[in-house]
């Protein structure tokens, strides 16, 4: 990367991410030890929290790269920058315009969130297992394969030990957050990730040719994750932490006006369709 490339400088303080958030765990453990004055603890919290809020560059004016589903068969999507920009709420990991695709509740299925329970088995969701395609010709350039697939957390009990347990996952990096994962390159600037991956079914190595359609692996629930799904985000590097997300649309999925999973939200789902990329809870079809 050229010194002189705009924002070069952001890239390089996000890339450190996982420095500054040990930083400033360090600097809060600092304040609450007897003998340290918190006047000399609290600019190192602050300096390591600033430093760990820097991001990448924004793409989102970069025109819509077109791509393949990943996925084949009848899907919905939670979390789509058809409804919201950055879809995950942050723009960390390159994932401004990421996608969560998980199977659609049976019909009839009510929206509720239990307090207790939900810790269930992965293979126990009809997602899990599922295989995951490549949306483009491309040289893979990172497979990572060997994080568990964790139970689900469905409740609100469960909900909150992932807010507890998971929280830490961001010390771990990448590969602590995103879990099994396989990254490709289909041009300059243009990488793909594929997220959550089933633990010991990545069907890629590093430096395959891969063409679109091919089968890199199966939907898993590695990582930071409530139970299986896809993860996948379009990013101009290949490394998520330097990464800004670039937005993308789907060249092989059928959209119906008003097919939309209600089993997921309360909130009446958008019934407008925006064409090759669903918004929260409409389904489609690839």
């Amino acid at each position: 990367m050229s010194a002189r490339e705009p924002g070069a400088w952001r890239r390089t303080v996000s890339g450190l991410f996982p420095l500054w958030a040990w930083g400033f765990l360090a600097a809060v453990v600092a304040g609450l030890l007897p003998g340290v004055p918190y006047v000399l603890a609290a600019p190192f919290m602050l300096a390591f929290f600033a430093l760990a809020l820097v991001r990448p560059p924004r793409q989102d004016q970069r025109e819509a790269v077109v791509i393949a589903s990943p996925v084949r068969g009848r899907w919905t999507v939670v979390h789509s920058p058809a409804s919201a920009v950055p879809s995950h709420g942050v723009r960390g990991y390159g994932q401004s315009h990421a996608v969560d695709i998980i199977h659609p509740r049976p019909d009839g299925t009510a929206p509720t969130y239990p307090v207790f329970g939900g810790f269930e088995r992965p293979e126990g969701f009809t997602s899990f297992g599922e295989p995951i395609h490549a949306v483009a010709d491309g040289v893979v350039v990172r497979v990572v394969d060997g994080a568990r697939d964790h139970l689900s957390r469905t409740s609100w009990l469960a909900f909150g030990y992932m807010m507890v347990i998971d929280g830490f996952r961001d010390l771990g990096g990448p590969r602590a957050v995103v879990g099994n994962h396989v990254v490709i390159e289909h041009d300059p600037g243009v990488f793909s990730l594929h997220a959550h991956v089933r633990r010991g079914s990545a069907a890629v190595s590093v430096g395959d040719r891969v063409s679109e359609g091919t089968v890199i692996g199966q939907v898993g629930n590695s990582g930071n994750t409530s139970e299986p799904h896809l993860h996948f985000q379009l990013m101009d590097r290949p490394s998520p932490l330097r990464a800004a997300g670039l937005p993308f649309v789907f060249s092989d999925i059928r959209q119906r006006e008003g097919d939309v999973d209600r089993g997921w939200d309360r909130k009446e789902p958008v019934t407008e369709i925006q064409p090759g990329l669903p918004a929260n809870y409409q389904v489609f079809e690839a």
